[in-house]
C-alpha cells in the first residue's frame, strides 16, 4: 500500500496548488463567465417605493404589544396593504389584466422604526410599471382605509338615528300620557320625570349624531410618492459575477487537489523526497541538464552540480566501496546521462574510474550513447565481453579528454539476454575491483528489466535517476524496494527535467554493430583480425557531422586518441 501524504504539511498542499494553478484559473474564469451569462439571462427587476403616513381614525385600536403606542397598529396595516381588497383596487387603478393575487406578490411593506409610516415597494420588469404599481397600491390602501372608516362611521350614524327615532316615539307617548294625567297626581310626577330623562337622552344622541355627520374621514396620506427607477435592483451583475468567480475558484482548488491526489507523476523534486520517500542528492534544470553528445564541463552549472554529487557520494561510501550502479525509474536515457557525468566527475579527481555501459540500446536511435559522449568506439563493448568475443583489456577504452576514465560501451546490438546474470560479469567486476579505483555501472531502468536488480546486487551503492513529469511514484517506490531487497545501499536520487526524445536526425555518430563470430572457433580463441576493423570505426567517427552540417574536426582527433587508448589497454 502506498504511504499516505502528510496532512499537516501546508507547503505540500500549497505546492500542489502551485503546480495545478491553471486548473483553478480555468475554473475561476468559467465561474466568472457563468456569472456573467446568468446575469444576462435573468430578467431585470425594477423597484419603486412610496411612503404613506397612516393617520388614526375613530375605529382604530392598537393591540397590546403593537409596533407603536398610538391607536394605529402598523403590523396590521402592513398586512392590509397586501390584502385582496387592496389588490383589487390597485388592479383597477392600474387597469392591469394581471390577477390581483399576482399583483399582491410583487408588493412588500416596511415599517421604519418609531414612525407611523408604511414604505410600500412594488417590483416589476419595467421602470414605469414599478412606479405605477407602487403608487397604485399606496392609493388603493388609503382608499380602502378611508372606505372602511366611512363604512364604520355610517354604521354608527344609522345606529344613532335608530335610537333617536325610538326616543322620539317614546317621548311622544309620554307627552300624550302626561296630558291625560290629573294635575297634582303621582302619575303626573312620574311621567314628568320620565319625559325629562328621555329628553336628555335624545339631546345627547342628537349631539353625537350631529358630530358624526360632520366628521371628515381620512386614513392617511402619501408623503413621498414613487419615483421612476433608473437602474434595476436585480440581477446584481457584480454580485453574480463575483459569486461565480468565487465558486469557480473553490471548485478549481478542489479539482487541483483531486488531480494532485490521484496524479502519480513526479512533478517537482519535493515530490521525489516527500511522496517517494527517497533522498534527493542533486537537482538538474533545463540549463544544467546534460546532452547526448558530450559530458558537462566541470566549471559549468551542470558540472558544479555533479562535482557536489561526487563529493556526497564519496562521503557516503566507505573506504572499501568501489562499485556504484546508476539506474532509472523508467525507460530512457536518464541513467546514461547521470552515470556518464558522475564517472567524469570522479575521474577528474585523478582516481581511476571505469564506466560500464550495461544499459543496452532500446532502439536504433538510442544506440551507442556512451561512444558519442566520450568519443570512443562503439564496439567492442560489454555485450561482446560477456559473450566471450573479446577480452576485458580490449573492451576497455580510455577516453581522450579524461585520461583516468576508461569506458566499456554496451557493444554490438546482439542480444545480451541472461548475460547480466552470468559468472563472467561477476568475474569482470572482481577483476576491476582488484585494479583499484571506482566502477560506475550504467544500468537499465528497474521498470524495464531485472538486470538493474542483478547489477545492484554486485554493487556497493546505487543511485536512481528520476525524470520529472515522466517518472511515477509507484515506479520510484518499486525501484527503491528492488534495491533494498538485494541489500544495496541506495544513496539517493538525481532529479532531471523531462528529457526530449531523440530523433533520427539528431544522431552525431552511426550505430556500430558487431558481426557474428566465426562458429568454427571458440570464443576465447578468436583471432584479432576477426574483430571489426577499429580504423574503419574511427573513420566513421571522423566523418560524422554535427546537426549544423559542418565537419567536426575534433571528432577526428578524438577517434585517433581513442584508438591509441585502446591499444594501450591491449598492451596492459
Amino acid at each position: 500500500m502506498e504511504p499516505s501524504r502528510p496532512s499537516s504539511d501546508l507547503s505540500h498542499y500549497l505546492g500542489a496548488f502551485r503546480r495545478h494553478w491553471w486548473i483553478a484559473l480555468v475554473a475561476m474564469g468559467a465561474g466568472l463567465g457563468g456569472g456573467a451569462v446568468l446575469t444576462r439571462a435573468m430578467p431585470k427587476v425594477y423597484e419603486s417605493s412610496a411612503s404613506v403616513l397612516v393617520e388614526s381614525v375613530s375605529q382604530d385600536t392598537n393591540a397590546e404589544g403593537g409596533r407603536t403606542k398610538g391607536t394605529v397598529n402598523l403590523d396590521t396595516e402592513a398586512q392590509l396593504v397586501g390584502s385582496g381588497a387592496v389588490a383589487v383596487k390597485a388592479a383597477t387603478l392600474l387597469r392591469s389584466s394581471e390577477s390581483p393575487i399576482e399583483l399582491a406578490k410583487s408588493v412588500s411593506v416596511q415599517v421604519p422604526a418609531n414612525t407611523t409610516v408604511l414604505v410600500i415597494t412594488f417590483k416589476a420588469d419595467e421602470p414605469r410599471a414599478a412606479q405605477a404599481g407602487s403608487h397604485a397600491f399606496a392609493e388603493a390602501y388609503l382608499r380602502n382605509r378611508e372606505e372602511t372608516a366611512r363604512a364604520q362611521l355610517d354604521k354608527r350614524i344609522r345606529s344613532l338615528n335608530l335610537k333617536v327615532r325610538q326616543l322620539t316615539t317614546m317621548l311622544a307617548g309620554i307627552n300624550a300620557k302626561l296630558a291625560a294625567a290629573a294635575k297634582g297626581s303621582s302619575s303626573e310626577g312620574n311621567l314628568q320625570s320620565l319625559r325629562n330623562n328621555s329628553q336628555n337622552q335624545l339631546n345627547s344622541l342628537t349631539g353625537r349624531l350631529n358630530e358624526l355627520t360632520t366628521t371628515m374621514v381620512g386614513g392617511g396620506s402619501i408623503i413621498s410618492d414613487s419615483r421612476l427607477p433608473e437602474d434595476p435592483t436585480s440581477p446584481n451583475a457584480w454580485l453574480n459575477i463575483g459569486t461565480g468567480g468565487m465558486l469557480g475558484l473553490l471548485l478549481g482548488l478542489g479539482l487541483a487537489y483531486l488531480r494532485e491526489r490521484f496524479d502519480r507523476r513526479l512533478v517537482t523534486p519535493s515530490d521525489v523526497r516527500d511522496r517517494g520517500r527517497v533522498p534527493v542528492l542533486a537537482v538538474l534544470d533545463e540549463r544544467s541538464t546534460p546532452h547526448f553528445d558530450d559530458v558537462l564541463q566541470p566549471y559549468g552549472p551542470g558540472g558544479r552540480i555533479f562535482n557536489r554529487l561526487r563529493n556526497e557520494v564519496l562521503a557516503s561510501m566507505s573506504d572499501d566501496d568501489q562499485v556504484i550502479v546508476v539506474t532509472g525509474t523508467n525507460r530512457g536515457s536518464a541513467s546514461t546521462l547521470v552515470a556518464a557525468n558522475l564517472a567524469a566527475a570522479l575521474a577528474r579527481t585523478g582516481s581511476d574510474v571505469v564506466l560500464i555501459g550495461a544499459h543496452l540500446p532500446e532502439s536504433v536511435i538510442d544506440a551507442a550513447p556512451l561512444a558519442r559522449m566520450f568519443g570512443v568506439a562503439a564496439a567492442p563493448g560489454l555485450s561482446d565481453l560477456l559473450a566471450g568475443r573479446v577480452s576485458l583489456a580490449k573492451a576497455l577504452q580510455r577516453t581522450p579528454r579524461i585520461p583516468s576514465l576508461r569506458v566499456i560501451t554496451t557493444g554490438g546490438a546482439a542480444t545480451a539476454a541472461g548475460l547480466m546474470q552470468s559468472q563472467r560479469l561477476k568475474d569482470t567486476l572482481q577483476t576491476l575491483r582488484g585494479q583499484g579505483g571506482y566502477v560506475v555501472i550504467e544500468a537499465p531502468s528497474t521498470s524495464s528489466s531485472a538486470d538493474a536488480q542483478s547489477l545492484a546486487s554486485l554493487a556497493d551503492a546505487a543511485i536512481l535517476a528520476v525524470e520529472l513529469r515522466r517518472s511515477k511514484r509507484p515506479a520510484l517506490m518499486d525501484a527503491a524496494e528492488q534495491l533494498r531487497r538485494v541489500g544495496t545501499s541506495l544513496l539517493g536520487t538525481v532529479v532531471l527535467p523531462r528529457l526530449p526524445a531523440m530523433e533520427p536526425g539528431d544522431l552525431v555518430a552511426p550505430a556500430v554493430t558487431l558481426p557474428a563470430p566465426d562458429e568454427d572457433l571458440p570464443d576465447e580463441d578468436l583471432p584479432d583480425e576477426d574483430l571489426p576493423d577499429e580504423s574503419a570505426q574511427q573513420l566513421s567517427y571522423a566523418g560524422r557531422q554535427r546537426p549544423g552540417g559542418e565537419d567536426d574536426g575534433e571528432a577526428v582527433a578524438v577517434s585517433d586518441l581513442a584508438g591509441t587508448g585502446a591499444a594501450e589497454s591491449d598492451d596492459t
